[in-house]
């Protein structure tokens, strides 16, 4: 799906593909995930990305998202930094290269923004 100018989309509705997460990322359940690029300003690339419940960890891309609904926990593998319980509304910046590790309770769906 592409995004037009002028033109709404239903974030919430918005149908994604999602496929088994890597096993080796997996590190608890069988989440599955997937994204689904809407457009590309520049060099930046804005679109939606949902995972259902599970653990599994992630190295990051330079990245500003909004829960748009889901919980999770994000903890920081390195560098430390204190744990974030993520729900509708959190708005995180991750930069590229954070390791981090992925507690989904609730099937988490966000809207990012990313370079």
């Amino acid at each position: 799906m592409n995004l037009e100018p002028g033109i709404p989309v239903d974030l919430h509705t918005l149908a994604i593909e999602t496929e088994p997460i890597e096993a080796s990322a997996v590190e608890a359940g069988a989440p599955v995930a997937g994204a689904a690029a809407l457009a590309e300003i520049g060099e930046i690339e804005v679109g939606v990305w949902e995972m259902t419940p599970g653990v599994a960890t992630d190295i990051e891309a330079d990245e500003v998202f909004v829960v748009l609904s889901g919980r999770a926990t994000i903890e920081y593998l390195d560098p430390a930094l204190p744990t974030a319980e993520v729900g509708p509304g959190s708005l995180v910046w991750l930069q590229e290269g954070m390791s981090t590790r992925w507690t989904v309770t609730e099937t988490l769906r966000k809207v990012y923004v990313a370079g």
